[in-house]
């Protein structure tokens, strides 16, 4: 292997679009292509994806990204060692394991179609929305996918029926991803024979469906039976990083093991190198804040999630994590765009809030699906106040950047209650908070989150660090990397970009005070009539 080049793949695959990574040994990006998909909205507050849809953005990427990796001179179809998996979280599709097809849309995260079966719950069960945290750390929420699966065998007659057949299989994304590149229905390895697709999940996105007791690792019979769900219609829970299985003739790479898979923001944890007491915020479609705390699940007090942060491997240790998950972040900047015309492209608008120096007193509260965390409060909508003939869409296009880093400081906040002991300074004594994803490219929008928070905020040279972490769980299951090697940060030269607070204690609590006044307009507004 010595003159060999080796490289490793990665999946990643999101809300809004798919993309294939690949690295060298040196975990630098060689290739790597991207690819949108629609988005489908049936009715007011539902969200959806077509999962062949998906299944083609991945086959699309990983020959794009191929072909440019051996444009670029490299190798790769011979040196590729591993690929893994990274996707959009709690995203919920049932499938035909007799056909392969789905029996309906993937239902997607931030859907809220499942209130009136929250609802339903919290009054049947003891404890209400909390029944099932101590056990899989999560609260009855629209947010996980164990009722978008219930909302599923309850509502949809080909679900009812392939699953009374003994004919159909749950999975988010990674499942859904992982059965059809190892084989779905019948498929062809590398040796010839014919194989069927694996029906795994890894525990990162297993503890995210409300069905997976956090400590064992495995999913809940009670639970599964308080809520109706068949065990045999569910993957198989393994670790993050460990061989599933092999890719099938059909699809690029054919006869390269898949090797890693984690939910996307517990890649990009590993792709931050975050250690017990470490936080990272990603912001994407909606920004997600998790603290790693070892290998304790700390319970919240605060409305933030226990949650894992990720197991390298069937033997390793589990680190978990507190989580605060926010639903709407980038995606409020695809409505400026998409929706009402402001911009024309998500990047116009810095240089248009650049154009003011404050929002002019507008509060802009994206609470288009309702609010997660701290609040967790599914009948708030979305509000705009503080509008005066002063207004221009420059002050509205820089409340809605205010709006990602007042929900950040919201978590923080919670987060230095709930595990205050747990959090790393730095020499001067300061939090640091690590960021990443594609909106973070945005330095006004950094800056506004230093100021904020009265902290430092900290970007990697590559902010893609969600596909890095699926590839570092590849590379450690396949012994490209060694763990010293990814804490260490020995495959990261670059410097980071720092941002540090520009304004006052008193700026900022005044800011932050009229921040949650707004947030309390925006509750028991969903069922206003239209």
């Amino acid at each position: 292997m010595a003159n060999e080049e080796v490289f490793i793949g990665s999946i990643d695959q999101g809300t809004t679009s798919t993309r294939f990574f690949i690295y060298d040994q040196s975990a630098k990006v060689v290739a790597s292509h991207q690819v949108e998909f629609g988005q489908i909205y049936p009715e007011a507050g539902w969200v959806e994806h077509d999962p062949m849809e998906i299944l083609e953005s991945v086959r699309v990427c990983m020959h794009e990204a191929c072909e440019k990796a051996k444009a670029a001179g490299k190798a790769v179809e011979k040196g590729l060692k591993a690929i893994g998996i990274t996707n959009q979280r709690e995203t919920t599709i049932v499938w035909s394991k007799s056909t392969g097809r789905p029996l309906y849309n993937a239902i997607v995260w931030m859907d809220a179609r499942t209130s009136s079966i929250c609802r339903r719950l919290e009054k049947e069960l003891e404890n209400g929305k909390n029944h099932f945290v101590e056990c899989t750390g999560l609260p009855i929420s629209t947010y996980f996918s164990a009722l978008k699966l219930l909302w599923l065998l309850e509502s949809v007659d080909d679900v009812k029926r392939a699953v009374k057949n003994n004919d159909a299989l749950f999975g988010t994304v990674d499942s859904w991803l992982i059965w059809n590149l190892t084989g779905a229905v019948k498929g062809i390895g590398k040796d010839g024979t014919e194989v069927q697709g694996s029906h795994v999940t890894d525990c990162s996105n297993a503890g995210r469906t409300m069905l997976m007791d956090l400590k064992t690792l495995e999913w809940h019979a009670p639970t599964l039976e308080i809520l109706n769900i068949p065990p045999s219609i569910l993957p198989r829970i393994v670790s993050n990083a460990e061989v599933i299985g092999e890719i099938v003739q059909g699809w690029p790479f054919a006869g390269t093991p898949l090797a890693g898979c984690l939910g996307d923001q517990h890649a990009a944890m590993l792709g931050q190198s975050c250690r017990k007491g470490e936080a990272k915020s990603t912001y994407g479609t909606g920004c997600f804040i998790l603290l790693n705390t070892g290998e304790e699940a700390i319970r919240s007090k605060n409305g933030l999630l226990s949650t894992l942060a990720f197991k390298l491997g069937p033997n390793a240790p589990t680190n978990y994590a507190l989580e605060g998950s926010i639903a709407i972040a980038g995606a409020a900047v695809q409505w400026l765009r998409d929706s009402l015309g402001i911009i024309q492209s998500a990047s116009e608008i810095e240089d248009l809030a650049r154009t003011v120096d404050n929002t002019g007193g507008i509060y802009f509260v994206p609470a288009f699906n309702g609010l997660f965390a701290p609040w967790w409060r599914d009948d708030a909508r979305g509000v705009c106040i503080g509008i005066t003939r002063f207004t221009t869409k420059a002050h509205i296009a820089r409340a809605v950047l205010e709006s990602m880093c007042f929900q950040v400081k919201e978590v923080l906040n919670a987060m230095s209650i709930d595990a205050k002991q747990e959090e790393r300074t730095n020499e001067k004594g300061e939090f640091l908070l690590r960021v990443d994803g594609g909106a973070t490219v945005n330095n006004l929008l950094m800056q506004i989150q230093a100021d904020l928070l009265g902290s430092p905020v900290v970007r990697p040279a590559d902010t893609e660090t969600t596909a890095l972490g699926a590839a570092y769980a590849a590379g450690l299951a396949t012994g490209v990397w060694t763990e010293d090697q990814v804490f260490s940060s020995e495959a990261k030269k670059e410097e980071p970009t720092v941002f540090y607070p520009k304004i006052g204690d008193e700026q900022r609590k005044n800011r932050y005070d009229s921040w949650c006044k707004a947030v309390e307009r925006t509750f028991d507004l969903a069922n206003l009539s239209f």
